[in-house]
């Protein structure tokens, strides 16, 4: 463990340079004298909408969501851009030496947007209600993310104290969530109605309503706890599906800023910026991982045969040139660059990773046939985008030359969630795990976890999670993790493609784009991790 002094500060490193902690106590950070005007509004075109709303413990939030939850809502700590957990709406998070106490300590005059006090019952609420201890509202997804809590207690009118059950160093890093633990006020918290509709935090701005497959508007928090922030007046945030309308409509003044993952998007605003056209920032730095989604539990894919076949069949090479044009990184595993648990592509292909092989691909197929008296096929699932859609053409095409037949369905991002959370599907384009702390994969891969979509049960993925969890030694979590590495590559329970680069664009006169600094000493905010900017930093020149 790692630990510096900043006054009375509290440095926490947890085991892994991906997932430190770093706790600063002190007060909010000051107003600046000089910078961005205040006032304005702008509309903000995120890349789709989210489904069953915005009560957060039972919420599917994918980065859109997690876009319009970081201006609603403060997370208890954040990432910065060293890979760092810092205390953000918390003061401090301190640990005991053996990581099995934690003790969050909350900013003092922070209130909720109804006026509400931020204190430590308020956080005690939430936290039980992620976990499952609040009768009054479902939190399906989130009890197992916190299951390892074994209990919450106020010890002071600011002073959170949380037990675990067993060493859990990483503990930082599920408070925030990647964003989706926000802290929400107990009057949204008093009811499932409240908390669907009545989205009250203590972020830089309120909800003012949401027509859902329209928008959802936000306006200036006039009392947040960060002096001088927000800038804006207002947002209007809008879910446009297609790519190729985000840039037109950035283009024509639609819109003001839009959210994207899409390369040949990145790419045009790369080159629209390059001739003073627009604002324009992107990075896969921390990034999502892409990959084809396979059921394991069921057939076709619950057969390794079936799952080699796809994959020597399929040539992310040739998908990325012409999906792409070459610029996206090509994928390994759950673990990107950086990240002390990625493997190099001659570590992953020695421990089993197929690369593309027509020859062998057919052969499998054959056996495949032969073992179950059928050809071997399966729907393919993926969003309308017009670039998804012609990805998925192309695996089709790969997968016909080995004699694998595929139906492609399109559906919206919604439903695309939705049908993985009820196992209904055979394999889907579907991007995850983001950079941080690799105890942040836990819930994604974990044989007991309802959000394993792929409905995985290894023996050797479960062991590494379990003891990574708790291991304090920063060489031995390493390990753990590479070895779960080595078994995702040899029993090919996905098809990995691409690590995915998110980017932003805007229009000339919006700065703020990559953020300010965190308050007291916090570093650089992450932007763009899991594809969100810092709302609170934008403004209009």
């Amino acid at each position: 463990m790692r630990i510096r002094a900043r006054s009375v500060v509290s440095v926490v490193a947890a085991s892994l340079v991906a997932g430190t902690l770093v706790g600063v106590s002190g007060g909010a950070a000051g107003a600046k004298t000089s910078g961005p005007k205040h006032g304005g509004s702008i509309v903000y075109a995120l890349e789709a909408e989210t489904s069953g709303g915005y009560c957060l413990p039972g919420a599917n939030l994918a980065p859109s969501g997690i876009e319009v939850v970081s201006a609603i809502y403060d997370t208890l700590t954040t990432i910065n851009s060293k890979d760092q957990y810092v205390p953000y709406l918390a003061q401090a998070v301190t640990p005991n030496a053996a990581f099995t106490q934690w003790t969050i300590q909350l900013r003092p005059n922070v209130k909720f947007q109804d006026g509400e006090a931020l204190d430590a019952n308020a956080v005690k609420l939430n936290l039980d209600t992620y976990r499952g201890q609040n009768s009054k509202i479902s939190a399906p997804l989130n009890t197992f993310v916190f299951n390892d809590i074994a209990n919450v207690s106020v010890s002071g009118p600011l002073t959170v104290v949380v037990d675990t059950k067993g060493p859990w160093p990483a503990f930082p890093a599920t408070l925030y969530g990647a964003g989706r633990v926000g802290i929400m006020a107990p009057a949204q918290l008093a009811s499932q109605t409240a908390c669907s509709t009545d989205l009250i935090g203590t972020g830089p701005f309120k909800f003012v309503e949401w027509r859902p497959n329209q928008d959802l508007k936000v306006v200036r928090n006039p009392n947040y706890w960060r002096p001088g922030l927000p800038y804006l007046d207002a947002i209007d945030f809008e879910p446009v599906t297609e790519s190729a309308t985000q840039l037109n409509g950035l283009e024509a003044g639609q819109f003001d800023v839009i959210q994207t993952s899409t390369a040949t998007s990145i790419l045009t605003l790369r080159s629209r910026k390059s001739a003073g056209q627009v604002n324009e920032f992107d990075t896969d730095n921390g990034a999502d991982v892409g990959y084809g989604l396979l059921n394991d539990a069921k057939l076709p894919f619950s057969d390794k045969t079936a799952r080699l076949a796809l994959a020597y069949a399929g040539d992310p090479n040739q998908l990325n040139t012409i999906i792409n044009q070459s610029s996206e990184t090509l994928a390994t595993g759950p673990f990107g660059p950086g990240n002390p648990a990625y493997l190099t592509f001659a570590q992953a292909h020695a421990a089993g990773l197929p690369s593309h092989n027509l020859a062998k691909a057919k052969a499998l197929a054959k056996q495949y046939q032969q073992a179950h008296g059928t050809p071997l096929s399966y729907t393919f699932l993926t969003v309308t985008d017009p670039i998804a859609l012609q990805l998925a053409q192309l695996v089709k095409e790969q997968d016909a030359k080995a004699g694998i037949g595929v139906t492609i369905q399109a559906v919206d991002q919604a439903t695309l969630v939705n049908l993985a959370l009820a196992g209904d599907f055979q394999l889907e384009t579907f991007r995850n795990q983001p950079g941080g702390d690799p105890d942040t994969q836990y819930v994604w891969w974990h044989s007991g976890s309802p959000v394993n979509f792929s409905g995985i049960k290894d023996p050797v993925i479960d062991r590494d999670l379990d003891q990574g969890r708790v291991d304090t030694n920063p060489a031995q979590r390493t390990a753990l993790y590479r070895n779960m590495n080595d078994q995702f590559a040899s029993q090919v329970y996905e098809l990995w493609t691409w690590y995915t680069r998110w980017g932003v664009g805007a229009q000339t006169d919006i700065g703020g784009l990559t953020g300010t600094a965190l308050p007291n000493g916090g570093g650089q905010p992450f932007a763009l991790y899991e594809g969100v900017i810092p709302t609170v930093s934008l403004y209009k020149k």
